[in-house]
């Protein structure tokens, strides 16, 4: 049961003290006119003072208790807010009579969040603090904070209890501002490039716009099933159809996959779609779209990663089948045949499905040899068509996409290609798709008849790309689990949670 603990009931009864004396512990009314960041600021000017004191100003701050040292007839505290650590100091005589030994001895601890107005002075160890002339309870904290020097070590609970986390750790808040800031400033960099934001549906009718397995709900009204959005992409496609020519949406999706270092089963991503332009013309857009991202978060170009230093100055282009040679190490003799692929699988004890096709096989070659080696960006090229369902072929090579992967520390963090438009060729790729579902293939496209119909009224020739947003701000921050970038991950439920759904998907 909540609250049985002897520690949080201690709380509680400080919590009821307060009340019996007219002190509301959970105040709605804060008159708070200051940040602790911008106390520390506009106050800097105090360390050149001859008394280092300033008695005629005055300020108002708020924040969580952290530190909490008494002294007798005073008291050292640090409050926290969002902008930063203050040292206040609290003196019995500055209070009101009877404040300090009855109320904030007694009632007032590490964890609540409180208001105090006063005066800047430079303590004697050199600390820019606020000397104390009014003090107010604003929250009464009732469950205590970790141990301070230990925090929270159990991830997991961290993950489940983000709520503490954040309130522990001032790096994991500041991971998430950055995260902010990249999703403002990808919105700002593609409507500066004159691209219209839209919202389109994210429960579907079909499972489409990539390959994976979907969540199913039910919508009870027209007694259908519905899958939960695992891609835009189909819808956007339509929109450039219907005449849009440069269109974008900062998207959550939902896969009913596997839940790994990189993969969770809802995930934002933005997806953008330029008439006019080819998949040569994305290469170039990320590009900017980077070096945007570095301008505007004031990040050096080298960043680390674990043990890796990405450069961002770096990126190189290579097709897929030459990768496989030139970084994988597969025999250039192998690449491209089908019987050599499988038998070179077997000598190195991989497993290998003898059903797929030399694109699947060339796709599962790359996996194994090829994606962790790709360091610095690198967009991998060229895809085999039997692998790519909505790229274009290439004109030269149609076996082939006009398609690209960016890769960076060895992760997918983009998709790109030019749209396939040829609506007879899109309805042949669907039926190739549901013919390998029909095989066992669970993460197979669907048939979308109603698209290939958008597409026989023309698309003009389009690029369309994807970048995840959680592995971006994994690169960006030095996180190697996408857990550490998102607020709320997926979790294994505790015992207490119960499956309402236990005889299907949800």
């Amino acid at each position: 049961m909540l609250f049985e603990n002897k520690y949080i009931q201690q709380r509680i009864e400080k919590a009821d003290k307060l009340r019996e004396v007219g002190i509301n512990p959970y105040s709605n009314e804060s008159l708070r006119n200051c940040t602790i960041s911008k106390y520390l600021n506009v106050n800097s000017d105090i360390f050149h003072t001859e008394n280092k004191r300033d008695e005629n100003r005055s300020y108002t701050v708020a924040g969580r208790i952290k530190f909490f040292r008494l002294m007798g007839k005073a008291a050292f505290l640090k409050i926290e807010d969002e902008s930063g650590m203050l040292q206040v100091y609290v003196a019995r005589d500055n209070l009101p009579e009877g404040f300090y030994n009855e109320i904030f001895k007694k009632n007032i601890e590490v964890g609540d969040i409180i208001e105090v107005t006063g005066y800047p002075f430079v303590t004697g160890q050199g600390e820019l603090s606020l000397h104390v002339d009014n003090l107010t309870i604003l929250t009464k904290a009732i469950s205590p904070l970790p141990e301070k020097y230990h925090g929270i070590q159990d991830k997991e609970l961290r993950y489940r209890q983000r709520y503490l986390d954040l309130i522990m750790n001032s790096e994991v808040r500041k991971t998430f501002h950055i995260r902010s800031k990249v999703i403002s400033l990808t919105r700002r960099f593609f409507e500066n490039k004159g691209f219209l934001e839209v919202e389109t549906p994210m429960m579907h009718p079909i499972a489409g716009g990539a390959n994976a397995r979907p969540f199913v709900t039910h919508h009870n009204a027209l007694g259908i099933d519905r899958y939960l959005r695992i891609a835009p992409e189909l819808y956007l496609k339509r929109l450039i159809v219907g005449g849009f020519e440069a269109v974008f949406e900062i998207n959550r999706n939902f896969r009913n996959e596997g839940m790994d270092a990189t993969h969770n089963p809802e995930f934002t991503s933005i997806e953008f779609y330029w008439a006019y332009k080819t998949y040569k013309d994305l290469i170039s857009l990320t590009k900017e779209y980077f070096e945007y991202l570095f301008e505007h978060l004031e990040l050096p170009t080298i960043l680390p990663y674990g043990d890796l230093k990405i450069d961002f100055n770096k990126f190189t282009e290579i097709p897929l089948i030459q990768s496989l040679s030139e970084i994988g190490g597969v025999p250039a003799d192998v690449v491209e045949d089908k019987e050599k692929i499988i038998a070179f699988m077997k000598s190195k004890n991989l497993d290998v499905n003898e059903k797929m096709n030399i694109g699947q096989l060339q796709g599962e070659l790359f996996d194994e040899y090829v994606e962790a080696k790709l360091i610095n960006p690198t967009f991998i090229t060229e895809y085999p068509v039997e692998i790519s369902p909505l790229a274009r072929r290439n004109d030269e090579k149609p076996h082939l996409t006009d398609r690209f992967e960016l890769f960076i520390a060895g992760k997918e963090i983009a998709n790109a290609f030019s749209e396939l438009n040829d609506p007879l060729d899109q309805l042949q790729r669907f039926e190739g798709q549901m013919a390998a579902k029909d095989s066992g293939d669970d993460e197979a496209h669907e048939m979308d008849e109603d698209f290939v119909n958008a597409l026989s009224y023309g698309m003009a020739p389009t690029a369309g790309q994807g970048i995840g947003i959680d592995r971006l701000v994994m690169m960006l921050t030095n996180q190697h689990s996408i857990r550490d970038v998102l607020l709320f991950p997926a979790m294994k439920p505790v015992k207490h949670e119960i499956n309402l759904h236990d005889d299907e998907e949800v």
